[in-house]
Parts: C-alpha cells; structure tokens; sequence
C-alpha cells in the first residue's frame, strides 16, 4: 500500500457526470472510473492505481455524492467500498443499476465479510475483492466488468433495435394485409353487383341479406372470426348463378322440369367456384348449402336439421326476410310483422328453430335500418 501510496493521486470530490461511453469507445479511450469510499486516503490510494493503468478517475465520498456524478445516461463504471456511513455501498449498488441497469459495479469489502460479498453478487454486482486488493486483481477486476457492461449494453442496445424493426415491419404488413383485404372485399362487393344486376334484382339485395344474416348471427353469440365466414357465404350465396343460362335465370314465366334441375345446380356450381380459396372456404361450405330446409326438404343435398351448417341455416331465414320485404312485379312488399310470422311459422320445418328464436329477438325497428343502411 505505501508503494501505491507513492505514486500521488488527485482528489475530485465535486459532482461530475460521466464522460460519454460512445464516445470513449469510438476513440479507444479507456472508461472512467468513480471510486466511492468514505475513507479519503483509499481512494487517493486506488485512483492512483487506476491513474497508473490509463484510467480517468472521478471520486466520491460517499453513495449520495456518487448518484450525484451519476446523472447522465452513460454506461457507469463503478468501484465501491461495501461499508460506508449513511448509505452504503449494497444501497448504492440498488440505486445505481436501478437507474443504469447494464452498468459495471465492483465491490470492495473486508476480510470475514465474504458474505456480504456473494450477496452483492446476487444483486448484480459485476465482481468484488478483498481490501487491501492487489494491483493486479484490481486492474483485471476492473478490466473483466467494463468488458461484461459493454457486451451486455451491446446486447440491450441490439434487442432494442431488433424489437423496433419487427414492430415497424409487423406495421407495415398489417397495413398491407388490411390494404389486400379491403380489395378482396371491394372485388367480391363489384362482382355480387354485377350478379344482382345480372338478375334484374332488386337494389342492394345481397348486402341487405349480408346484414340481416350478421344480425341474427351476433344474437346468437358467434365469435366475430366465424361471423366474417358467414358474412363472406351470405353475401356470394348466388355466385353459382353465373353458370346458369340467362334463357333459365331471366324467364318470365315458370321453369320446366329440366330448366329447374339445370337451375338447382347453382349451389354446387358456386361452391366449386369458391372452395380453392382459402380465405373463401367457409364461405362455400354456406353457398353449398343455402338452399337446404331443416326438414331436409331442400337441395343439392337433402341435408336435414344440425347436418346443415349454421351460417346456411341463418342465411335462409334473411334470405327469406329480403324477399317477402321487397316489392316485386307481382307483389307488393310484405311488412316485417307480416314476414316474422310467416317465418315463425315455418320454425322446425323449413326452419331452425333456434335461429328463428334469435331472428324474432329483433325488433322492427332495427331491421328496418338494417335495410335503410346502405340507402342512407
């Protein structure tokens, strides 16, 4: 010690922050130091050493002084006596990974006091030594913890930015998913268009029946995804039509029996059409399935009950609403009282049950602005 002692130290007990480790790594300066002990000849001692090694040296008499040179944001190296008034050097070691958790604290403790010593390592002390240490262990004490703070700050600083681009890129693909899924959906809106036109029917017929079809499902509880499926079948439950002749689907007066079995394969024909897309899958399952009849009076399939999946039982009795509540060249439009007892009626056989239960739980009035939306 009167070796080290000799080789002269220069006190500076003043607040100080620290020099930028950015910048001293970019010009391969060595980090500096701030020796905290209470004992002023110790740190003269030990900031002669750390001098002598090329280290810059800042000093500290205490943890509350030391915070104080703390304030910046860089990476802290420390060298902290263990036993100090007040604070001590355990409280110390708390508040300054607290405030800088990736930086370099090693501990200086005494004799019978290893314990403490493994204890400060439990708290994320970067090492600790024995007083009075070694130059050598000093040095490569000192050297080992700036080492393992640079590569674990590294590391932080790498995470963060990894972290920042996936949530950009994740960003910017789900504005793209929502950007392709709008135009799906713009697509299959102009083609249905293009179908109800075709048809000569009625304005903004397919989307009423998407509506009404959504309504009695949510009173049914079905979870939003199942309910985009279901969306998605009711409103291209005719596509299949496009197959079908305009001398069939345009006729003014009744089918013969060959034109109606020509005219009962659009169930099948749309579902061929819609079940190699992904996306679409649910959907044809529907449009295969639209015109079956809970009794299993119904078509391509003779589906009875439960075998008939739900969003084709659902579609049936919206399908059956839009018409009865439109005007057509025959008739005029029924009222929706006149068409909830119509399809109340026909509950367990044409319909299910369970689905009417929840179609008649609508009052008029909401499924009047169901029908009015689009027109408003």
């Amino acid at each position: 010690m009167k070796e080290m002692l000799r080789l002269g130290s220069q006190p500076l007990d003043t607040p100080a922050e620290l020099s930028p480790v950015d910048t001293d790594v970019a010009q391969g300066r060595p980090p500096t130091v701030l020796v905290v002990d209470d004992d002023r000849a110790v740190r003269d001692v030990l900031s002669a050493v750390l001098r002598e090694e090329g280290y810059p040296v800042r000093q500290a008499s205490s943890a509350d002084a030391a915070l104080q040179m703390l304030r910046g944001d860089d990476l802290p190296l420390v060298l902290c006596d263990m036993k100090m008034p007040e604070h001590d050097g355990l409280w110390l070691l708390g508040e300054v990974l607290r405030r800088h958790p990736h930086a370099a604290v090693v501990m200086l403790t005494g004799y019978g006091d290893t314990e403490s010593a493994v204890d400060c390592l439990r708290r994320g002390a970067a090492d600790y030594l024995l007083k009075p240490p070694r130059v050598t262990e000093l040095v490569r004490a000192i050297e080992r913890a700036w080492s393992k703070s640079k590569l674990t700050s590294a590391r932080a600083r790498y995470h963060q930015g990894l972290a920042r681009r996936v949530r950009e890129r994740t960003a910017e693909l789900t504005a793209a998913l929502a950007g392709i899924a709008q135009s799906y959906s713009n697509t299959l809106a102009a083609l249905v268009n293009a179908l109800d036109a075709r048809e000569h029917e009625t304005s903004d017929h397919s989307q009423r029946v998407v509506r009404y079809t959504l309504a009695i499902a949510r009173r049914m509880s079905i979870p939003g995804q199942q309910l985009e499926g279901i969306g998605r079948g009711a409103l291209l439950h005719d596509i299949g039509k496009i197959g079908v002749p305009d001398s069939i689907l345009l006729k003014p007066g009744p089918l013969t029996h060959a034109e109606w079995v020509e005219m009962r394969r659009h169930p099948e024909v749309g579902s061929r059409i819609l079940e190699e897309i992904d996306f679409l899958r649910p959907a044809a399952e529907i449009v295969l399935a639209h015109q079956e009849r809970w009794d299993g009076g119904g078509y391509p399939r003779n589906l009875r009950g439960e075998a008939i999946p739900l969003g084709a039982r659902i579609f049936a009795i919206a399908d059956t609403l839009d018409a009865m509540t439109s005007d057509r060249p025959y008739r005029k439009a029924a009222t929706f009282a006149q068409a909830r007892l119509e399809i109340s009626r026909c509950g367990g056989t044409q319909f299910d049950p369970r689905c009417v239960e929840a179609f008649r739980e609508i009052p008029d009035e909401e499924l009047e602005a169901l029908r009015q939306e689009n027109a408003a």
